[in-house]
């Protein structure tokens, strides 16, 4: 049995290469390597999308959602791969298939993220994702990441 691990905040930003206003995984709460993993988003009225979606009720863009979603995939990938990202490496997301948005995220909402490997084939790693507020399930998909490995660095490239 593998053991499971959490991240806090300070860990997540290790792992991934996003910042503000594009950091949306706060903390893993759960991650087994090589299986799953729980994440959490605190949806707050601060977010810079709510003043234009919408101004008069409030919605998390599914996009953004999609992209909580990738991001907590991709904590898998680099914590499975044993991968801390730098200049050099990188998962980038490459695919979606079967998404499904059914209920609205709002300010105030706790969005669980999570993410089930379903295989990791010629670089692709492809994942069954959901993310829910409390018991209801808002948004499904399937995703797909692969790795950008770089041998030389851009810094390097300048001469």
């Amino acid at each position: 049995m593998t053991e499971s691990i959490s991240l806090d905040h300070m860990d997540v930003r290790h792992l991934l290469p996003h910042r503000y206003p594009f950091l949306l995984v706060d903390r893993v709460l759960e991650c087994v390597k090589g299986d799953r993993i729980r994440a959490l988003k605190n949806v707050t009225a601060n977010e810079p999308f709510f003043p234009g979606h919408f101004p008069h009720r409030p919605v998390m863009p599914g996009v953004i959602i999609i992209e909580a979603l990738a991001q907590t995939a991709g904590l898998l990938a680099f914590v499975t791969a044993d991968v801390v990202p730098d200049d050099s490496t990188r998962f980038f997301f490459v695919g979606i298939d079967k998404a499904r948005f059914r209920k609205p995220v709002e300010p105030g909402d706790q969005l669980i993220l999570t993410a089930k490997l379903e295989r990791s084939m010629r670089g692709i790693w492809k994942f069954t994702t959901v993310a829910y507020v409390g018991d209801d399930e808002v948004t499904s998909a399937e995703l797909m990441v692969a790795p950008e490995t770089n041998k030389t660095s851009p810094k390097a490239q300048q001469t």
